[in-house]
């Protein structure tokens, strides 16, 4: 036996008490999720891996004994080389994969087959496709890591990761920017329980989901007869996150009148409840955030400079679902184990078909979006493995079909071009710059078809 770095001299010795057969056969169970096969000499297929019948839809029983198909080929010039092939699936598609091979050779040096392992292309790795315990999923070590209940093994959330720690040392304010559904309220609580306040309370509010009049006296609290039913007083969130943390979500949706009172508050350290006449000392630290750019809503005159400054003191940017792509198959693995729990339904693998849709959609709404997905799968499908058929329609008739119609100007109906803006608006969460682009068109020309057909 050849000796290399991976088997020094001890090592070797060790192995030589084994049975290379029964070795080889414990090494090939071990691997069996996955896409593994082997082929001998005349390329006929001696192994075939449950990774390899996942993710072609051929079974071991009819490719055994049998000639191999071309793509999967093993060759003496085909040495230790990495290949991009196509290979066809059983459900008609064609999938792009990386193919990865050894070569090898009997004890008289003549060439005898070899074994060949398939990976997704430079944009996913086997280790998607596989299933994780719930230990792999949130050990904490530098690939994979669970931060404060946020996880993440991409190196763009370690930055972020960071700066939560430094500025949880702090009393500075924080403000978080990202889209909706990336977990910024997350992040606002791991602000909290790795400060000195993590015994106090946190509470939280979304400035977007209350009337003005409601907002305030949710936020400042109001005195008995301040207004129609006001029968007692009520004590606001400022007051009751005393000594703790008040989460501001979606900020920039906060009404310039309330926004004065909140300037005040934070420079200040008082307010006057709604129909009171008395301040009321409060200790509060903020976390606010928003999806949009505060810089933005102060030029068109939506929100107060120099609050602006007083929010952002520390800026934390969350980056979007999409541009972290390592997470999603970490992140729908989390989720069907939490669903797993339930003792409803326990999914134990995912279709090929099905992970690689999964792991190529934009996620317009983040990893709240993922989770729905999940939860909607448990939901409407049964059985041990999350099919293809078992996610929402967008993730079966996708989007970009009705977009290469709108782009090669096929005919449309109005009801169908109305149909069309619907969907981009329901994947983009309303978000008209995201929908513009699902479209494949400006966003000028998105508000304008969207004018002309009254949506």
């Amino acid at each position: 036996m050849k000796q290399t770095a991976l088997f020094p001299e001890n090592n070797v010795a060790w192995l030589s008490q084994f049975d290379s057969s029964t070795l080889l056969v414990k090494m090939l169970e071990l691997c069996g999720p996955a896409p593994i096969y082997i082929v001998d000499k005349y390329q006929q297929v001696l192994y075939w891996s449950l990774g390899m019948e996942e993710l072609s839809g051929l079974r071991q029983k009819d490719v055994v004994g049998k000639s191999c198909l071309h793509e999967f080929t093993v060759t003496e010039a085909g040495k230790n080389q990495e290949q991009l092939v196509k290979i066809s699936t059983t459900d008609g598609n064609k999938i792009e994969v990386k193919k990865v091979v050894q070569v090898l050779y009997n004890k008289e040096g003549v060439f005898a087959g070899g074994v060949g392992l398939l990976a997704f292309g430079s944009k996913h790795s086997v280790s998607d496709f596989l299933p994780k315990s719930a230990a792999e999923i949130t050990k904490p070590d530098h690939e994979n890591q669970n931060f404060q209940g946020i996880l993440s093994r991409s190196p763009a959330m370690r930055d972020v990761f960071q700066i939560i720690s430094n500025a949880a040392e702090t009393e500075a304010t924080v403000l978080v920017r990202g889209e909706s559904g990336a977990g910024k309220e997350l992040v606002a609580k791991a602000i909290h329980d790795l400060s000195a306040r993590h015994s106090a309370p946190f509470l939280a509010i979304n400035c977007a989901a209350l009337s003005n009049n409601l907002l305030e006296s949710e936020l400042f609290g109001h005195v008995r007869g301040a207004f129609t039913g006001a029968i007692k007083d009520h004590s606001g969130l400022f007051q009751r996150a005393h000594g703790g943390t008040l989460f501001l979500d979606e900020v920039a949706e906060l009404p310039l009148e309330l926004q004065a009172k909140l300037l005040r508050v934070i420079q200040e350290r008082n307010y006057i409840p709604v129909g009171g006449d008395r301040s009321v000392e409060v200790d509060v630290r903020l976390v606010a955030a928003t999806h949009r750019s505060l810089r933005e809503q102060v030029k068109i005159g939506r929100f107060r400079e120099d609050l602006m400054y007083r929010l952002r003191v520390v800026p934390i940017f969350i980056p979007p679902l999409r541009e972290r792509r390592e997470d999603i198959s970490l992140l729908i693995w989390y989720f069907i184990h939490q669903h797993n729990a339930g003792n409803f339904r326990k999914i134990e693998k995912i279709e090929p078909g099905a992970m690689r849709v999964l792991l190529d959609y934009a996620w317009p709404g983040n990893i709240r979006e993922l989770h729905n997905v999940v939860e909607y799968a448990f939901a409407v499908g049964r059985g041990t493995t999350l099919r293809l058929s078992e996610l929402p329609p967008e993730f079966r008739d996708p989007i970009d079909v009705i977009d290469k119609r709108i782009k090669q100007s096929l005919p449309m109906s109005e009801e169908q071009k109305k149909a069309t803006i619907r969907q981009a608006l329901e994947q983009s969460n309303g978000m008209v710059t995201q929908a513009a682009e699902i479209l494949g068109v400006s966003r000028a020309t998105f508000w304008r078809i969207r004018k002309q057909y009254g949506l």
